[in-house]
């Protein structure tokens, strides 16, 4: 069962998962799921080839790296920005800089799948920070792009982004009308009887 806790807590990212939302996926008690999640926090522990470690904070867990492997993660950070950046992360990069401010819902819904990750990568590279709060139930997070996302891309102002074209419409096709200009050329009362 570590195998899937660990798949659910990395797919989770920042947001942790609760202890009932483990029962629950899983189809085991909560003291069960308690149970297993100790087995893994300890596997994890006491194996000196991982280099992940299992938190708790109230009934939420979460995958952390080892505080062991800090300085080696700050110079990771540090490095360029753009290196190693995935696919996700600079779609949700191009969805800040051009819609900001903006919630992680609200990225969510244009990509269609969940940025949490990605905005950890971006926050920690410096490209994006917290721009205040919706007035909106909840009160989630905005994210705008930062002083240094400009500098990186050589923009003076997100003013400098490059236009977005307009998403055009299909035209109406008529599928027919030039439907005697693609037959051969024969007469069109002729049969191959």
């Amino acid at each position: 069962m570590q195998p899937a806790l660990e798949a659910i807590l990395y797919t989770a990212g920042s947001a942790g998962v609760a202890l009932d939302q483990f029962a629950q996926l899983l189809n085991i008690s909560p003291a069960a799921a308690r149970q297993q999640l100790a087995n893994l926090a300890q596997s994890l522990e006491e194996d000196p080839n991982r280099g992940l470690m299992l938190q708790q904070a109230d009934d939420r867990f979460f995958l952390l790296t080892k505080p062991a492997f800090g300085d080696l993660l700050h110079a990771y950070f540090a490095g360029p920005p753009a290196q190693g950046l995935s696919q996700a992360a600079l779609e949700v990069l191009a969805i800040i800089a051009y819609q900001q401010p903006i919630t992680r819902i609200d990225i969510d819904e244009v990509r269609g799948v969940q940025s949490s990750g990605a905005l950890t990568t971006l926050a920690a590279r410096r490209l994006i920070q917290e721009a205040g709060r919706k007035e909106a139930p909840g009160r989630p997070i905005l994210y705008a792009t930062t002083p240094f996302f400009l500098d990186y891309f050589g923009l003076t102002t997100l003013d400098d982004l490059p236009a977005l074209e307009a998403a055009q419409a299909p035209q109406e096709v008529d599928l027919f009308a030039d439907f005697d200009a693609v037959l051969p050329a024969t007469d069109k009362g002729e049969t191959d009887d």
